[in-house]
Order: C-alpha cells, then sequence, then structure tokens
C-alpha cells in the first residue's frame, strides 16, 4: 500500500511545470522548517557541529533555506525521471571550472566524477551523460518500486547504474580502463568500516566514516578525480555545473590520506552553496571507538 501511494504521488508530481513544482517545494519546505521533526533535528545538528563559525541566527537562516532547498529537490526528482534529459542539459549554464573537464577527459584515461548530495544531482547526471558514456555507483532504496523508477528515470539519460556491491565496483574499473567516466556521490558513509570499506577521516574537522573506493580507482587506473556539482538557480532560471581539481592525496597508497582528501574536495563543493546540501543525513552516526554520536542530543 505504502508503495502504491509513494509511486501516486510521484506521478502526480512528474507532471508539473517546473516553476510550480520549486515553489510547491519552497512551501513544503518552509513547513518541515517550522513543523518539528526528524530531518530538520538532523540537519540542525549537522549545521551547528560543522560549521560553528556561524552565528545562531545565521545557523537558524541556513537551516531554513537547507530545508527549502531539499524540499525542492525532492519534487523536481520524479520530474526529472519523467521527462527528455535534454529538456534539462539546455538549461545548464556553465560554472566555476568550466575548462577543467575536457581538460581531463584529453588524457584518456577516463574520468571519477565525484559530488555530494549537494544542489540537483538527477540534473548532474543527465549533463554528464551528455559529455561523456557514465557508469554510476547507486545505493538502491529499500522500496522496490522506488528502486525501479529510480533505474528507468536515470538510465534515460545513457547512464548504465550499477549497485553498490563487489561486481558494480568491477563495473567502474572497466568503464574507467575504458576511457568512460565514473559517478559517484561520496559523501554517504560506506556500510563497513576497515581498508576495504572505510576509514574516519576529518569531514568539517569531525571524524566521519569515508570511503575508500575512490582514491583506491584512481590510483589503479590512472584516473583523474575532479569535484562537480549542480547548482540550482533561483527563480527557475536553470542549473549551474561547477568543476574543482582533487585535493592532493585523492591518489596515495595510504587509505587515510585519500579519505581526507576526498572529504576536503566534498567540503569545497558544499561551502559554494551550502543551503543547497542534503544536511538532514546522519553523516556523524558511525563514530571511532570510545566516540559519541551528535545525533544523541536532545537539540529540536
Amino acid at each position: 500500500m505504502y508503495d502504491k501511494v509513494l509511486l501516486f504521488i510521484l506521478a502526480l508530481f512528474s507532471r508539473l511545470p517546473l516553476s510550480f513544482a520549486q515553489r510547491l517545494g519552497a512551501f513544503l519546505g518552509w513547513l518541515a522548517y517550522k513543523i518539528p521533526n526528524k530531518e530538520r533535528r538532523i540537519a540542525k545538528i549537522n549545521i551547528a557541529t560543522c560549521l560553528p563559525e556561524l552565528s545562531t541566527a545565521e545557523q537558524g537562516a541556513l537551516l531554513k533555506n537547507s530545508m527549502i532547498e531539499s524540499a525542492k529537490g525532492l519534487v523536481e526528482m520524479p520530474i526529472v525521471w519523467a521527462s527528455e534529459p535534454s529538456r534539462w542539459i539546455d538549461r545548464v549554464l556553465p560554472g566555476e571550472g568550466e575548462g577543467l573537464f575536457g581538460e581531463a577527459i584529453s588524457a584518456g584515461k577516463g574520468i571519477i566524477a565525484v559530488g555530494p548530495h549537494l544542489g540537483n544531482w538527477e540534473v548532474g547526471l543527465h549533463y554528464l551523460t551528455s559529455l561523456a558514456k557514465v557508469t554510476a555507483i547507486y545505493r538502491p532504496p529499500r522500496q522496490a518500486a522506488l528502486d525501479t523508477l529510480l533505474k528507468q528515470g536515470r538510465s534515460q539519460g545513457g547512464a548504465t547504474l550499477v549497485p553498490a556491491t563487489p561486481q558494480g565496483v568491477k563495473s567502474l574499473y572497466s568503464a574507467l580502463r575504458q576511457g568512460e567516466m565514473m559517478a559517484l556521490l561520496a559523501d554517504q558513509q560506506p556500510k563497513a568500516a576497515g581498508r576495504q570499506g572505510g576509514v574516519y577521516a576529518p569531514f568539517f574537522g569531525h571524524p566521519a566514516l569515508t570511503m575508500v573506493l575512490v582514491g583506491r580507482l584512481a590510483r589503479k587506473t590512472g584516473a583523474p578525480v575532479l569535484f562537480w556539482f549542480m547548482e540550482r538557480l533561483p527563480r527557475s532560471k536553470g542549473y549551474k555545473i561547477h568543476w574543482f581539481r582533487a585535493p592532493e592525496g585523492i591518489m596515495s597508497d595510504d587509505p587515510d590520506v585519500t579519505a581526507a582528501a576526498l572529504n576536503q574536495g566534498l567540503e569545497q563543493c558544499i561551502r559554494q552553496a551550502p543551503a543547497q546540501y542534503l544536511w538532514s543525513y546522519k553523516r556523524f552516526a558511525s563514530q571511532p571507538e570510545g566516540g559519541c554520536s551528535p545525533y544523541q542530543t536532545t537539540v529540536v
């Protein structure tokens, strides 16, 4: 029953004009900011943890704007999945680091395109597939019906989606060795700690379980790593693609060094448009032995 209701809502959203969808998202996000809920609580903790240099008023303003932008992204998502990729590609403007992609792809070793959950990554994937053949790794959602919809929507531009499994990782190596692009949103906790899964590395100055896959892929294939995100422009004026060079250390033999470089690159992206980051994800849920999760507090 839940799956049917969810699919019905997504089908309704998919028919909305973008300008109306963003206004609806802004309203839903404002409600989520006003009404106590789990996502607001987590986002508030994360903002206070990651950006302590902001005043209380500035943190509150960022919390409000982030809830609004996150809701816009949720309402936009089914529209992106249901429409032709060209509709979105035509709306993309060049942003920072415009020439970095061409410079990297010309080396012929493929590209590892890494980003955080920032802006509109669904539009971003369509745009990436307009530049090169893309293999994207993803974590299947819990709802089987949503998984099917997600794969259909993301792959209609030509991207090949592979799950975060050993077999999926093999597909990434194969794609890079053929000079293709690999896309990954790398700000989620890996399922397991350890040298093959994840290590603890600073993320905004705090230990976060961080994947080591990016560094291992870069080191073994020689593929350059670029960080990117697709910024949502105000008043439905489209989107802007930003590119950044990877920090030094991303290809180190030491997983701790590569993980720290990965988080540094993700931070650089997030600081460009902090209101569009998905602050409601429990990035610090897992902590080193003896550490305490910040989500165990009573902040509301």
